[in-house]
């Protein structure tokens, strides 16, 4: 790749940043802004041309700048000083700064041969027979694109007099061409459209090729050969005048850019008459670039019956499989994933190798390491999706090879580790959480991620990448030491940059200059601390999989962390501050965290699940601006609750697990102004008579919340009518065993009610119906996902001017609940009502109103019953 500079950029930047409380930078002493500057520039230009031949070079200089400042800012942390005086001594920042004129001199002159390339006009161009271009796959094995043919046959030839543009979108491999020539041959097609035309774009495209491919197509080769020595605006001229009033049907296949789309849109008139442009490409912002007004045709992988049948018939033809490779045959054509091209390599593998069940298991061992080895086609197509991404993108790609094939990963985590390695540079007016997540979902939309799990709000959550791409990340990382990856018994290797491992014994000569460590799988434990004792600049290190039964104190010693992930079954012992730019903290501990967490300035996600925060009366909290997540259990001893909130002024996502002493009512959240996510759960008590009590306490909500989770909390009408009125971005509310009362109670109240009488009659169980009663004004106006579940609610009462934009209803464990309100069902936005354990009479006014809607034309609103 291109190298990217961000890395070493982010180290500098922080340095430099005026606000930061650790170092002093002399001014007198310009070496590190010269650095940044430097580095900067050269980045800039690294943005906009391909490089390659200086990636070796530039990563070197890179790896050398940021050894030498880490280095640095490492041995002044362990020094113990509060503030350090930021000096680097000559000759180390010297010799950085000339390298990096060095490689920028190098840079700037490879960008100038660039240049002085032969004018485009001068392209040579050879123009493809129509007849001969498209009979390439006539005859090719294919499965499994039958519906796809079907849907696809039916928008081309709809009675829709407009122009329309039909994208087929998919991974590089899956079969976008076979099925766009499958369709372009079609009988139906080729008699519905008095002219087609196909072209291939590919990344490095030749307009005039291109051009006069397409007017072969149209007019004819004879004639197209009287216009080959126009100029490309020319032969554009002559395209659309060709197409104007025709009926037409051309297809672009494996677009890369919308640059090409926006240059070429203009000459394809819109005659009004049923004409079709099919375009293909790896990535869905081109299709949606090309018309956002129509659904993309997205292809899939190939189900485990489909590959089978498909290899099958590959190697067999016509004949069948002897039985005793069928066994085997369906595990190879499994491990390829769904993947055509991978199936049709293994399949050309298999045709030419006997027939035997040795033979086969034999390249059934490691299926993708046989397509690798034999076929370097296979690699080059798949490697095109990596070489087309843009320079930021690059190493976030390759950061996927560091987990085994299969692994689904949060894509919260995957984020955070983007962040804490310098990956991520933010615009300023956008937290580097969030530019982030707009990258994750540019490598979903590219089809190099693959979304394994949506949460219930149906917002994708787990990650994953096939497995033949994740052959093309891990040759890529080892071509660029990006990262060391490696399972087996036994590992030696010395300071590789990055290191990924799931072995049993881990034997290091060096890992003095390792950034990153993760660790998969529980079987490497007896290795630590010993084998990272050297890894004084580690700046990444998950121990996600393995257990402690005491916080490694080792730990501390890496000052330069900025994640960490560690689970143990003790405290987090005092310590922790010493490091400084920790951004990322998940521990999952069974006791406490010391309140010396709150002078980590730099921390930006803190999930500490097990452990009480804020248990210390006298504690002092310094404002942590940065802070974007936080998640932990606020102990009944809090008692400076608002000046926890004080410290977080700039948090978005806020899980609490509050256990709040009787005299607490209300939890002002105001303050909160960023705040989006809150999840809120108040522990239940336990009377002397053994009854539930719920913290009936008053919250003042933040006007800007999308997501509202409440976990047994006892929900006065007043607080549910504040939601209403006050949360007008609320597209989220789940209220999970949570109690509805017509008036504010204390837990006091209902304790010593509690103990005045139990109420076993049927008449005074009446009395205590829980009813939520949602008025005329209440109008959650932005709701979307509606989330009931187990609730002694007994009556609902609403209609569809209450939630006018709800798309999705569960309703869950709700044993007492009547039935579901019937004005519910006339909501426009409504696609689904989810039931889970619930009542006879419930389910049946989910039918009804199901019903009801179909008989009145709304075939979207679906029932889901568990």
């Amino acid at each position: 790749m291109a190298y990217n500079l961000q890395t070493l950029i982010t180290i500098l930047e922080s340095i430099l940043d005026p606000d930061q409380p650790r170092w002093i930078v002399d001014e007198n002493n310009p070496q590190l802004q010269s650095i940044l500057d430097k580095a900067t520039s050269l980045q800039q230009l690294l943005d906009k041309s391909s490089l390659t031949k200086l990636d070796s070079r530039i990563r070197e200089v890179a790896h050398r700048a940021e050894d030498i400042i880490e280095s640095h800012m490492v041995d002044h942390m362990l020094s113990g000083s509060d503030c350090v005086r930021f000096t680097l001594s000559t000759p180390d920042p010297q010799q950085v700064t000339r390298d990096l004129d060095s490689v920028m001199d190098q840079a700037e002159k490879l960008v100038e041969m660039e240049d002085k390339k032969l004018d485009p006009s001068m392209e040579q161009v050879k123009v493809v027979d129509k007849k001969t271009q498209s009979s390439s796959s006539s005859s090719s094995v294919v499965v499994g694109i039958d519906e796809d043919l079907m849907q696809l046959k039916d928008r081309l030839t709809r009675m829709e007099k407009q122009l329309e543009i039909v994208p087929i979108v998919g991974m590089g491999g899956v079969g976008k061409t076979t099925l766009a020539r499958k369709l372009y041959e079609d009988p139906l097609i080729v008699d519905h459209f008095a002219y087609r035309a196909w072209t291939t774009i590919s990344q490095d495209y030749n307009m005039r090729q291109i051009l006069l491919n397409l007017l072969s197509c149209i007019i004819g080769k004879e004639k197209c050969d009287q216009h080959m020595q126009k100029e490309r605006h020319e032969l554009k001229d002559v395209l659309r005048k060709s197409l104007f009033g025709r009926k037409y049907l051309i297809v672009l296949d494996d677009i890369w850019s919308t640059k090409f789309w926006d240059e070429m849109r203009k000459y394809f008139p819109d005659n009004n008459n049923e004409s079709r442009i099919v375009i293909t490409t790896r990535e869905s912002d081109v299709a949606n670039h090309a018309d956002s007004s129509r659904s993309q045709h997205q292809v899939q992988l190939l189900s485990e019956s489909e590959s089978w049948n498909l290899l099958r018939r590959l190697v067999f033809g016509e004949e069948d499989c002897p039985p005793e490779l069928q066994e085997i045959g369906q595990m190879i054509a499994g491990d390829c994933s769904g993947l055509p091209l991978a199936i049709i390599v293994i399949g050309g593998l298999l045709s030419k190798m006997d027939r035997s069940k040795d033979v086969w298991k034999k390249l059934g061992d490691n299926v993708i390491a046989a397509i690798a080895e034999s076929d370097v086609r296979c690699y080059s197509i798949l490697s095109l999706s990596y070489n087309h991404l843009p320079n930021h993108l690059k190493p976030c790609f390759l950061y996927m090879g560091a987990y085994p094939e299969d692994y689904e990963i949060k894509g919260s985590k995957l984020v955070r580790l983007w962040v804490a390695e310098g990956f991520v540079k933010s615009n300023g007016r956008r937290s580097l959480e969030e530019e982030a997540e707009d990258w994750l979902k540019s490598l979903v939309v590219r089809n190099l991620f693959m979304v394994r799990e949506y949460n219930k709000y149906g917002k994708p959550k787990r990650y994953s990448m096939h497995d033949m791409l994740r052959d093309v990340c891990i040759r890529k990382s080892e071509e660029d030491k990006f990262w060391y990856v490696k399972n087996g018994p036994e590992v030696t290797f010395s300071n590789p940059r990055r290191v990924s491992l799931g072995i049993s014994n881990c034997s290091t000569e060096s890992m003095s200059l390792t950034r990153s460590v993760i660790c998969i799988g529980s079987n490497w434990d007896v290795m630590f601390p010993y084998a990272f004792s050297t890894s004084g600049l580690l700046r990444v290190l998950d121990l996600k999989d393995r257990r402690f039964s005491q916080f490694p104190t080792e730990i501390f010693e890496f000052v330069n962390l900025r994640f960490l992930c560690v689970y143990c079954y003790s405290n987090i012992p005092r310590g922790i501050s010493r490091l400084w730019n920790l951004q990322t903290l998940i521990s999952g501990c069974d006791f406490d965290v010391p309140c010396e967490l709150w002078q980590l300035s730099e921390l930006r996600n803190l999930k500490v699940v097990g452990i009480e925060l804020l248990k210390d009366e006298e504690m002092n909290y310094s404002v942590l601006k940065k802070l974007q997540m936080i998640s932990a259990k606020v102990g009944k001893e809090a008692i400076n609750l608002d000046g926890f909130l004080e410290s977080i002024p700039n948090i978005k996502k806020l899980e609490i697990y509050y256990y709040l002493p009787v005299t607490t009512t209300v939890i002002d959240l105001s303050q909160l102004r960023k705040l989006e996510i809150l999840r809120c759960l108040s522990w239940r008590y336990v009377s002397p008579t053994g009854h539930y009590l719920y913290s009936h306490f008053k919250i003042i909500f933040p006007c800007n919340i999308k997501n509202l989770y409440l976990y047994e909390c006892g929900l006065h009408l007043e607080m549910l009518r504040s939601l209403s009125s006050t949360l007008h971005k609320l597209e989220v509310l789940v209220l999970n065993e949570c109690t509805f009362t017509s008036e504010e109670k204390t837990c006091e109240e209902e304790e010593n009610k509690s103990e005045e009488v139990e109420k076993t009659s049927e008449e005074e169980e009446k009395t205590s119906e829980e009813v939520w009663k949602v008025t005329e004004e209440d109008v959650f106006c932005s709701l979307q996902f509606l989330n009931l579940e187990c609730l002694n609610l007994v009556r609902w009462i609403a209609d569809e001017t209450n939630f006018p934009r709800l798309r999705h209803l569960c309703v869950c464990a709700c044993y007492r609940l009547e039935e579901i309100p019937s004005g519910i069902g006339d909501i426009p936005a409504l696609q689904l009502i989810e039931l889970e354990e619930c009542t006879k009479s419930t389910v049946a006014s989910a039918e009804r109103i199901v019903e009801e809607q179909s008989e009145n034309g709304n075939d979207d609103l679906k029932l889901r019953i568990k």
